[in-house]
């Protein structure tokens, strides 16, 4: 008990897995609980290739830098929100 109340290991997402999730750019937003921002980025990845693939062209390959830019950022960006994933209501989880 900390601070009068029960912590449960349940509904806690971790960041770090969400970090790691997100090599595929939108599962660890669908790990946090944000499923339709996670589904726009996992949709948004052909269109990210695809606007990098257009760039390389007109920039003798320096648009390739905008696929790692993507998936940094998408990392940071999972990193930095809050968790949405709650308990159940009738849940107890496991108490620590």
């Amino acid at each position: 008990m900390r601070e009068g109340r029960l912590e449960t290991a349940e509904g806690q997402a971790s960041d770090a897995v969400a970090v790691m999730l997100s090599v595929v750019p939108g599962l660890g937003h669908i790990y946090k609980g944000h499923r339709v921002i996670g589904l726009l980025l996992v949709a948004g990845i052909p269109f990210a290739v695809a606007l990098a693939l257009l760039a390389a062209t007109a920039t003798a390959g320096f648009g390739l830098g905008l696929i790692p830019l993507y998936w940094f950022g998408t990392m940071f960006h999972v990193y930095g929100i809050e968790d949405r994933v709650a308990a159940g209501s009738n849940e107890q989880g496991e108490e620590y």
